[in-house]
């Protein structure tokens, strides 16, 4: 038996209505008239909404031509992570198509943090701006505003973050949450942005779609309704790029001609997002900007650079800091004077994924002593909400839910941490820390077709409130093995009747040690089509795997301690059965691992997760009982035949008599010269002989004096098998023949009747 890390939700359908896969995932997405659906699995670029339904629309256009006319000077001001970054260039590249004379401003992340700032204002003011434009940042910065107004300029905001109690007096404001008219009220920065060009050029400029879609996806804003037809059609674009900045990015990404949101997620936006991570993201601008092919290489590569110590540095990081938790911890807090701020989010939701904890990472920053750093939290616990309770103790504090940042002087972490613990372990209980997975549908392993990933992907682009479907799937591996540097990533293989099924499981290498030979496994995970070759097959990416029985795992002949050590960690109760006292010391060190004897009476023995069957018993009616009063999830055979009894067979009634009359032609026998000769001349083990030896001591048909045998005169005849080393022999060759030289499924039946099992209830839908 196996947990899962996650909690498995299990998503429910109409049991009446015969629903094939797209209607069941169409029905988790709330799609039930045939308008929706039609609207969803075909968006178009009639579904966008007319930009004049955003108030104040026009008045910024308004003062945008105004300027154009009088030769003012504009500047877009942005952010520095993708959704800021590709806003900016939009907002640039429909300025300059209008001939205005403009500019753009991206903060520095460590200086001048997010949003306005009067150090950038008063540099814009000085370059002689009379009208500034932000783009995704602006309606939290009432005084900046307000000192923009004093200095004789004009602001027009463009933004989709959440609205303050206090809205800037700008000129104008583009958000969607302040415009009733306009129904999409999750745009990412850049859709407002691009509505906003839409609106200045009298047309939708679809040629910038691919920037559209690569913002839209980076902000992890919901990929519905708008945004899914913003995203459908800027992939679109993305594939067939004109754009030169982006054209270079993707050789460099090695991206293929087919582009999908993964390849947005997981390949360009960390590499414009590393920019403004380590350095200033004008530089991301620049090349999504520049008409040069030799300065695309150029700005392509020193991004690729910069992702690639922006990888090492996370990974760096995580390292240093696995090594600083304490799991007793309610919310993991860290903190270290050389780690860069810049990745500190990246690096605590790794830690998130692995703890299942929320985590603060921080940089101390010994000129002030305060710390700064980025949080990340479980489902389960709002880390907004709960922090603001004592936003007193931080000297400053933003984010939502999930993710936060923060800083706070170093006097108040002890403050800060007790609070976080206290409160988190006063709000859930142990099961609550897990993440949740919901699960979409239950499936054979033959129904996992290209067709079937083909109607799955009739979805995409996945995303927030559109995620990719999840899968549970049952069933044997033919095959479980560690793949990848270090053995960090678990590959399983299933057999089905068309071919074999793949399932990997990235960063997951460690399960490998808890998956005992012919188990059942439940896998949850997404559909992928792996080619190779020109070879398409299907293959599952693993978000997650439980076992739901009872495992054996047989190490018989291989005894060795490194095999049953992981287990000890993993789980909370462990017993070991050894035949001897001494090899008790061995486990001693261990804090959850009991070691018993088989001297141990079995009706004390407690119910355990893991039992450890080290030695051979001498009795298996001793073994049954232990097993039967221990209920282990999982039993480890580690023993070795030592003696071989099955091995070593019992002598013949006829070598019983042959050893017998040598001992009457030669008596008294000397055994250490005499009985060589028979050994000889009988082909006979030693080990035979002496056994024969015991038998006849046991039963008094011979005495031993000085390593002499004596025959003992008028003993009455008595059988063989009435002998204490005869019956030994004949039980212990029983013992091994059953727990040692037994295949596997002929043991697993042995033990099979001694687990009472209790089968987990798991509601599922077959398609």
């Amino acid at each position: 038996m196996l947990k899962s890390k996650a909690n498995w939700i299990v998503e429910t359908v109409d049991d009446d209505v015969d629903l094939s896969i797209i209607d069941i995932l169409l029905q988790r997405r709330g799609i039930t008239t045939e308008s929706e659906r039609q609207q969803f699995l075909y968006p178009s670029l009639d579904q966008i909404s007319d930009p004049s339904q955003f108030n104040d629309i026009d008045e910024a256009k308004e003062r945008v031509f105004s300027a154009i006319e009088n030769g003012e000077k504009i500047f877009v001001y942005g952010d520095y992570d993708a959704d800021g970054v590709t806003s900016t260039t939009v907002l640039m590249k429909t300025l300059q198509a209008l001939d205005a004379k403009c500019d753009y401003y991206i903060p520095n992340r460590f200086l001048e943090g997010y949003g306005l700032n009067n150090v950038a204002i008063d540099y814009m003011a000085n370059e002689g701006a009379s009208l500034i434009i932000t783009v995704d940042n602006g309606i939290a910065n009432v005084e900046e505003v307000a000192y923009i107004k004093s200095l004789g300029m004009d602001v027009i905001i463009t933004d989709h973050h959440e609205v303050q109690d206090e809205i800037p007096d700008a000129l104008a404001i583009i958000h969607p949450k302040l415009s009733p008219a306009y129904s999409c009220k999750y745009l990412a920065g850049v859709g407002v942005a691009f509505q906003f060009a839409y609106h200045l050029l009298d047309y939708m400029p679809t040629e910038w779609l691919d920037l559209v879609a690569i913002g839209t996806v980076a902000d992890l804003v919901p990929l519905v309704d708008e945004n899914r037809v913003l995203v459908t059609y800027g992939l679109k674009q993305l594939a067939k790029t004109d754009n030169i900045g982006l054209q270079t990015l993707k050789k460099i990404a090695n991206l293929g001609e087919e582009i999908s949101e993964k390849d947005i997620g997981f390949m360009i936006a960390p590499r414009i997002n590393a920019v403004g991570r380590l350095d200033n993201a004008t530089l991301a601008v620049q090349l999504l900007l520049t008409e040069d092919e030799e300065e695309a290489q150029f700005l392509a590569e020193e991004i690729e650079a910069l992702n690639k110590e922006r990888q090492q540095i996370v990974e760096k990081i995580v390292q240093q800091a696995e090594g600083k938790v304490n799991t007793d911890d309610g919310v993991i807090i860290l903190y270290d004077e050389n780690w860069h701020e810049g990745v500190l989010g990246i690096a605590a939701s790794r830690l998130v994924q692995k703890f299942d904890r929320p985590v603060i990472m921080l940089t101390h920053k010994q000129d002030t002593n305060e710390l700064k750093g980025s949080a990340r939290s479980i489902g389960a616990f709002d880390l907004f909400e709960n922090c603001m309770e004592i936003k007193h103790l931080f000297t400053a504090f933003g984010g939502h839910a999930q993710a936060a940042g923060m800083t706070f002087p170093m006097e108040n972490l002890n403050e800060i941490k007790q609070f976080l613990h206290e409160r988190i372990y006063s709000l859930l209980d142990k099961e609550d820390f897990k993440r949740q997975i919901r699960i979409d549908a239950s499936v054979s392993i033959n129904a996992l077709t290209e067709n079937l990933v083909q109607q799955i992907n009739a979805l995409a682009p996945f995303g927030m409130n559109n995620e990719e479907p999840i899968l549970h799937v049952r069933g044997i591996p033919s095959q479980v093995r560690q793949i990848g540097q270090d053995n960090k990533h678990l590959k399983l293989q299933f057999k089905k009747d068309s071919g074999v099924l793949d399932v990997i499981a990235f960063s997951k290498g460690e399960l490998f040690h808890f998956i005992a030979e012919k188990t059942p496994i439940d896998i949850v995970g997404k559909l992928q089509i792996n080619e190779w070759n020109g070879i398409k097959t299907v293959q599952i990416f693993m978000e997650d795997m439980a076992i739901h029985e009872w495992q054996l795992f047989d190490y018989r002949g291989k005894r060795s301690e490194k095999n049953i050590v992981p287990f000890f960690n993993h789980y909370d109760s462990n017993l070991i059965v050894v035949y001897e006292n001494e090899t008790m010391q061995q486990f001693a060190h261990y804090a959850n691992v009991q070691t018993i004897t088989y001297e141990v009476t079995p009706s004390t023995i407690e119910k355990v997760d893991c039992l450890y069957i080290y030695d051979l018993p001498h009795d298996l009616i001793v073994l049954q009982e232990i097993v039967r009063h221990a209920q282990p999830k999982a039993i480890h055979l580690c023993f070795e035949a030592t003696e071989d009894a099955f091995l070593q067979s019992i002598p013949t009634r006829d070598e019983f008599k042959r050893m017998y009359s040598f001992l009457l032609q030669q008596e008294p026998v000397h055994l250490k010269s005499d009985l060589p000769k028979i050994i000889y001349q009988q082909k006979w083990s030693k080990e035979k002989a002496i056994f024969m030896l015991k038998v006849f001591f046991d039963l008094k048909f011979i005495r031993v004096e000085n390593d002499l045998v004596y025959i003992n005169q008028d003993v009455e005849k008595t059988a063989l098998d009435k002998s204490r080393t005869y019956q030994f022999q004949l039980q212990q060759s029983e013992i091994e023949r059953t727990l040692y030289y037994s295949n596997y499924n002929e043991l697993k039946s042995w033990f099979l009747p001694l687990m009472h099992e209790e089968q987990e209830n798991r509601e599922e839908v077959t398609l």
